[in-house]
């Protein structure tokens, strides 16, 4: 149970003010909520699946002290870079013809690839159980998600990002620290 709570509040944090939720955001402002939060979901299940499965297998063939000292060290960098404001906006995927969920689907997967969550993810996965773990991440990033659509159908671009962000960006830095001072300590 503790992967699953811990995967979800990272997660859930970490997507707060991410580029994800204002693409969520914006989606909201077009389309109607249900495709958008289907895609956004489908993604999730995709994306953190594979990022779950890479960090339960780093989790098998590394020790468990480098694991904490690498962790700590890739959270301390999410939190910084989540700390950063992010100079570029990203387009929104031009969604063609009737198929909004597969249009979310792949804006996400892309928007995802890669970013913080997704190695965070894998980073928890390399040391909690790979199921509550991935369990926990994909209700994280669908339940921030879903926030940000039900903002944006009722407000639109009212959202204080950089409040958001500070906060997701002080939890990465305070997880990462805890993970070095366990890596170094041996506790």
């Amino acid at each position: 149970m503790e992967a699953l709570f811990t995967s979800f509040g990272l997660v859930f944090l970490a997507e707060l003010g991410d580029k994800s939720m204002l693409l969520a955001l914006a989606f909201a402002t077009r389309y109607r909520p249900w495709p958008v939060l289907g895609g956004i979901a489908i993604a999730a299940f995709t994306m953190l699946g594979l990022s779950t499965l890479v960090g339960a297998a780093l989790g098998a063939a590394l020790p468990e002290q480098a694991l904490a000292i690498g962790g700590g060290l890739l959270f301390v960098g999410f939190g910084i870079w989540t700390l950063r404001p992010e100079d570029d906006e990203d387009d929104i995927a031009e969604v063609k013809g009737s198929s909004v969920l597969l249009g979310v689907t792949g804006a996400f997967l892309i928007a995802e690839f890669g970013d913080k969550t997704m190695l965070a993810t894998a980073t928890l996965a390399s040391t909690q159980p790979a199921l509550p773990t991935w369990l926990g991440a994909r209700v994280g990033m669908t339940v921030a998600s879903g926030i940000a659509i039900v903002v944006g159908a009722v407000l639109g671009a009212r959202i204080p990002e950089r409040a958001t962000r500070i906060a997701a960006g002080v939890a990465f830095l305070a997880f990462g620290v805890w993970l070095l001072v366990e890596g170094f300590t041996g506790s």
